[in-house]
């Protein structure tokens, strides 16, 4: 196994966690900056409000796409699977 394929492994890698996490990160930065506007106007400084309203848009997020996100996981593991063998020698 040289490196360039240990090197294209991890690259692979990191770019399905990013490709899979990038969805639930961007809906729960925009829900909280949107709460967090929302909380700046109308003067209210209540710690926990932030927190529903993310956990139901995380929770839409993963009923929405979350069989794009397990296919794309389940397809990468089964590539890397197919890959050991080579990567073994």
């Amino acid at each position: 196994m040289s490196q360039a394929e240990i090197m294209r492994l991890v690259s692979d890698t990191l770019w399905v966690f990013l490709y899979v996490s990038a969805p639930i990160l961007g809906v729960s930065v925009v829900v909280g900056l949107v709460v967090s506007v929302i909380q700046a106007t109308t003067s209210i400084q209540e710690q926990t409000l932030t927190f529903v309203p993310k956990i139901i848009a995380i929770a839409a997020v993963l009923i929405g796409m979350g069989g794009w996100m397990f296919s794309m996981l389940t397809q990468f593991t089964i590539n890397l699977f197919n890959k050991l063998p080579s990567l073994a020698r």
